[in-house]
Parts: structure tokens; C-alpha cells; sequence
């Protein structure tokens, strides 16, 4: 299965293409979301633009850092970035410093904002997965064909998970359909029940809950010691989801 495709003499990697497709996505649900909530054009440019940056070199240097070993003896692979390696984890995390900082700056409510940008966090999550199939990575543990076939994986993602004789689970496929089942109910949220700090309180419930399943069944994981770095992470984003959602409740409208 080929990773990349040509056109007029220029490589594009099917990893690069879900990327970018996330994020043009991402924009335009966000520029609508802040458009509808009186939040200067302006401000949502410079978020996109400079936090699309910080999350993009915060997934790549929290990535390298847990495998450090190999990048010191490969330096060029580092900024290579179109060969995987970008942990979503480390994106979320220096992104949403960046917009931390920039709402203190321009005194704008920073978790309203974060209730604006990850719906669009969500979805381009969900797209951007799908990279990982192109790039046969991130899956988990080895397991048979005819369980693929009984969780009703398609059938070109099970042939594309037939690496070196095996058939591996597609974890990234799962994620990408939760993460995909998660943003319609962030949508059903802020139609019906939105409040702030909401959506930010649920994408963090989800999405850690998400992981925290989706890693059990990875044979990839970036570690610290004996643990899994993103069920830790996963566990505190839960913790600070349950702690927002309650803050959120006793709020008054």
C-alpha cells in the first residue's frame, strides 16, 4: 500500500494530506463558531495560525523526547514529520498554553474560546487518524482476521492491517470513529444544553476516556518507566473535565 501519491513532480504523503485536511476543516468551524460569538476576526486568525504552530512542534518535541534514543542517533529524522510521529497529546498541550497565554493577554475568556476550538480539535482528530492507517502505525496488538471481520472493520482497512503475515486491531480506526461520534455530540451540546466550559469539560471527558481505552490495546505507546504516558495524561484530563463540568454547573446563567 502506497503512502504517497505525485503530482506535477511533487510528493504528497496521504499522512500530510489527512493533516492538512483536519485542519482546514478545523478553521472553518472554528471561524464560523467565533464569527457567532462576536469574536474579532483577528483574533482567531493569529489562534489558528500561531496555535496551529505551537500544537504542531509541541506533537513533534513531546514525541522526540520519548524517544529520544533513537532521534540522537537519526537528527535528520527529526523534522521529518511526514514520515508520523506527531503525539496528540504533546499538540493539545502546547496549544492550549498558547491560547491560554494570548486570551490572558487580550483579556478574552479562555475557556470560552476553548469551547469554540475544539469542536473543530475533535473533528480534525478524527481526520487526522486516519494518516496513521497510510502510515501502518499506531495500531494495537496482533489479533485474528475473523475477529476483524465480527467488530465489522472494513474491509480495506482489514487488508491494510495485514502487515508482514498479521492482522493487526486498528486502533487508530476506532479513535477516529469515536472522536467522529464525540464531535455530534458536542454539536447536540451546544445546541441544546451549551453553558460555558461545557464543551471543554466534555471533549476532555471523552477524549481521555477515549485514550485511556484506545492505549490499553496499543503496542506503541510512548512510556515513562513501566507506565503509559497517555493514560496518564488521559486520566488527568478526566479529572480536570469532572472538576470544569462541576464549576460549570453551579455557575448561573
Amino acid at each position: 500500500m502506497s503512502n504517497s501519491f505525485n503530482i506535477f513532480g511533487l510528493n504528497i504523503t496521504y499522512y500530510s494530506l489527512c493533516i492538512l485536511t483536519g485542519v482546514i476543516v478545523a478553521y472553518i468551524l472554528i471561524y464560523k463558531e467565533a464569527k457567532r460569538h462576536n469574536i474579532n476576526q483577528r483574533y482567531i486568525d493569529d489562534i489558528i495560525f500561531y496555535g496551529l504552530i505551537c500544537g504542531i512542534l509541541g506533537a513533534r518535541i513531546y514525541y522526540v523526547l520519548f524517544n529520544l534514543d533513537y532521534y540522537l542517533d537519526n537528527i535528520n529524522e527529526i523534522i521529518k514529520i511526514w514520515h508520523g510521529g506527531l503525539a496528540i497529546h504533546g499538540g493539545i498541550l502546547f496549544g492550549a498554553l498558547f491560547v491560554y497565554l494570548y486570551s490572558r493577554r487580550n483579556k478574552i475568556n479562555f475557556i470560552e474560546l476553548t469551547d469554540i476550538i475544539l469542536p473543530g480539535v475533535i473533528i480534525a482528530q478524527a481526520i487526522g487518524r486516519w494518516g496513521n492507517f497510510f502510515n501502518r502505525e499506531a495500531y494495537g496488538m496482533m489479533v485474528s482476521k475473523e475477529l476483524l471481520e465480527k467488530l465489522l472493520i472494513p474491509k480495506f482497512i482489514i487488508n491494510g492491517m495485514n502487515i508482514n503475515g498479521n492482522y493487526y486491531l486498528p486502533t487508530f480506526y476506532i479513535e477516529s470513529i469515536l472522536c467522529l461520534i464525540g464531535f455530534i455530540i458536542i454539536l447536540l451540546i451546544r445546541k441544546y444544553k451549551n453553558k460555558t466550559g461545557y464543551i471543554t469539560s466534555f471533549y476532555l471527558i471523552w477524549y481521555g476516556i477515549i485514550r485511556l481505552i484506545i492505549e490499553y490495546f496499543r503496542t506503541d505507546s510512548l512510556m515513562i518507566g513501566p507506565f503509559k504516558m497517555a493514560m496518564i495524561v488521559s486520566i488527568i484530563f478526566i479529572i480536570l473535565g469532572i472538576i470544569l463540568f462541576i464549576k460549570s454547573k453551579k455557575e448561573k446563567e
